[in-house]
């Protein structure tokens, strides 16, 4: 009998297949605008965003966030690179009998100044307690709201400038050829912090965690134009994003290698671990796809943001091949393939 392992939960292919093959056959059909079918970051209906996430991150604490800031920015995120401006959310908490008291207050003064940054309200929400030893500590679910905005309707207009744009929302199957691919800033950042201090090791500088929500930036960015998707390179990293984009898109993409922001710790990090950072998950960074004419302009906007100091182009959607293919320092391609799971599990 097949069982479920840990790469079912860690973004990669795997994950994709169980999600098509047992959650989307039995729960798909809904009719929504962007559905469950979809997979994109939230689903719509009635212009209404909805998503919901659930944390397991292991430890809770780790340098740059927490499970309680990271649950209120994992779903403001992916309600903002749809193009919406989250509203409200609700959040469920599970707890294990003996958790500390003095650490759950933690939690949620961090959920609530996160939640400040976003101009956000938790208005609702759940609490269950589990017999000690039946739950590892604490689980914490996020569901979010968003409406569509002023600036996404001035956002689609500018992108019909310069070609046809069917798409009411930024979905991962707007790409056409010629679309530039922007990241925010340093890839591998949020999974190799976690990894670093829950295993102990010392790779000779701290790597603190990105995690941060990003709606404010979003928006910016939004009001500049061009934009057909934005995504935050979770589960899977900027490997799995880019990947996503190609299949629904149905469109190749060729990525420069020497463009791509990685961390010199972070990357010393996987090159001492046999881990590829471009497949590390993220969660305070946005991966964009803009018109090529409004790819600098928006660039210049993400670099005056202290989110994206560091942001670059780093290749362009191609119809030459199907694949996503990285060019190398040296000017060699290989394809960049889908993971099958993220390599450093619960950073989520």
């Amino acid at each position: 009998m097949e069982r479920i392992t840990m790469a079912h939960g860690a973004g990669g292919t795997a994950m994709q297949d169980l999600i098509v093959k047992i959650i989307v056959k039995n729960l798909g059909g809904s009719g929504a605008e962007v559905p469950l079918e979809a997979l994109d970051d939230s689903a719509v209906i009635d212009n209404i965003v909805l998503k919901s996430d659930s944390h397991t991150v292991n430890p809770l604490f780790f340098p740059g966030g927490d499970i309680g800031r990271l649950a209120i920015a994992g779903t403001v995120n992916d309600i903002a690179v749809m193009g919406a401006k989250p509203i409200a959310l609700a959040s469920g908490f599970i707890i294990e009998e003996g958790f500390p008291i003095s650490d759950f207050e933690r939690i949620v003064k961090s959920m609530a100044e996160a939640c400040r940054e976003a101009g956000v309200y938790v208005i609702t929400g759940d609490t269950k307690v589990m017999e000690r030893g039946t739950l590892e500590k604490l689980v914490v679910n996020t569901s979010g709201i968003g409406g569509r905005t002023e600036a996404l309707e001035r956002n689609i207009a500018e992108v019909r400038r310069y070609r046809p744009f069917e798409a009411r929302w930024l979905l991962d199957s707007n790409l056409r050829k010629g679309d530039k691919i922007i990241v925010s800033g340093t890839v591998g950042d949020h999974g190799v912090a976690i990894l670093s201090f829950r295993e102990g090791y010392d790779f000779g500088s701290e790597i603190v965690s990105d995690v941060t929500p990003l709606n404010n930036v979003v928006e910016r960015l939004l009001n500049v134009g061009g934009i057909v998707k934005m995504k935050d390179p979770t589960r899977g990293g900027l490997a799995n994003t880019l990947n996503e984009w190609s299949e629904k898109s149905k469109i190749g993409m060729t990525i420069y290698e020497d463009r791509i922001p990685i961390n010199e710790g972070v990357r010393a990090a996987c090159e001492m671990l046999g881990i590829d950072p471009l497949e590390v998950g993220n969660e305070g960074k946005i991966v964009i796809a803009v018109v090529p004419q409004k790819a600098e302009e928006v660039l210049t906007a993400l670099k005056e943001t202290r989110e994206g100091k560091n942001a670059e182009i780093i290749g362009e959607a191609t119809d030459e091949f199907e694949e996503v293919v990285i060019v190398t320092e040296v000017g060699g391609r290989r394809i960049l393939v889908p993971p099958v799971g993220d390599p450093i599990p619960r950073i989520c």
